[in-house]
């Protein structure tokens, strides 16, 4: 059912937790499942220089909140703002239908976050 890549992401994540001294924290909810997602940042410059999640829900929503951090790492926020959904599936190797609320619960995410650091600036 699940993608190799997807699996891999839930079984070994990448950037899970919190950074210390966050620029950024913000915790999403899909209503629906009631997967949460949370997502903090740290900036150097108009670069991300650290992001790491912690996710409750399903194997997508955590495989997808893992990929993310990778794809936005080192990013301008300017270019994490580029980052499409249709990427992030991508980079998981696809999702069911039945998962494909993982991947906007993870934009949605990235989007609430970078949308907080518009509002400090």
């Amino acid at each position: 059912m699940y993608s190799s890549q997807v699996l891999n992401h839930f079984e070994y994540p990448r950037n899970a937790g919190v950074v210390p001294d966050a620029d950024v924290s913000v915790q999403v909810e899909n209503p629906a499942c009631g997967d949460v997602l949370q997502l903090t940042l740290k900036l150097a410059g108009d670069h991300i220089e650290d992001i790491r999640f912690l996710a409750k829900g399903c194997v997508a929503s955590m495989a997808c909140g893992s990929a993310l951090t990778e794809l936005v790492r080192g990013q301008t926020v300017e270019g994490a703002r580029e980052l499409r959904r249709e990427e992030l599936v991508r980079a998981v190797g696809g999702l069911p239908a039945a998962s494909s609320h993982a991947g906007h619960l993870a934009l949605d995410a990235l989007t609430a976050a970078l949308a907080q650091l518009n509002s400090k600036g």
